[in-house]
């Protein structure tokens, strides 16, 4: 299938496509006689499962070591549990600290709403 085509059962486009191929996620594209790019059904296959990995926030390092452990004949669900486990984890830690975060700016403009005259003159501004 054309790259086109093969971009939209991937649920991703073709410029990506191609920037996968450029960098070795996917392996070198056969060619119709026109010159075209002819993509099996087993690259938009792994072109989905690139996207499936970023879209769980996973990195194309991530995603290429999988299909690595894929590429060597084993199948890699461990080896994705794994790095679904790390992900959660990451995401959950992250969630603490914006709430951290929300936390903090929520007092500094409780303290800001007392207006300029709260304000400490020796200092460029006591809200931060």
């Amino acid at each position: 299938m054309r790259i086109s085509e093969a971009a939209a059962a991937a649920g991703t486009t073709a410029k990506t496509l191609r920037f996968y191929e450029e960098i070795g996620l996917l392996p070198g594209i056969g060619r119709t006689p026109s010159g075209y790019r002819d993509y099996p059904d087993e690259i938009v296959q792994r072109a989905a499962f690139i996207r499936r990995s970023r879209a769980a926030g996973l990195s194309l390092e991530q995603a290429a070591a999988l299909l690595a452990v894929h590429d060597a004949g084993t199948r890699p669900c461990s080896h994705v549990r794994d790095r679904l486990v790390d992900q959660l984890e990451a995401v959950d830690a992250r969630i603490s600290e914006l709430q951290a975060l929300r936390n903090s700016l929520a007092a500094q403009l409780e303290a800001a709403a007392s207006g300029p005259e709260g304000c400490d003159p020796g200092e460029v501004c006591s809200y931060l």
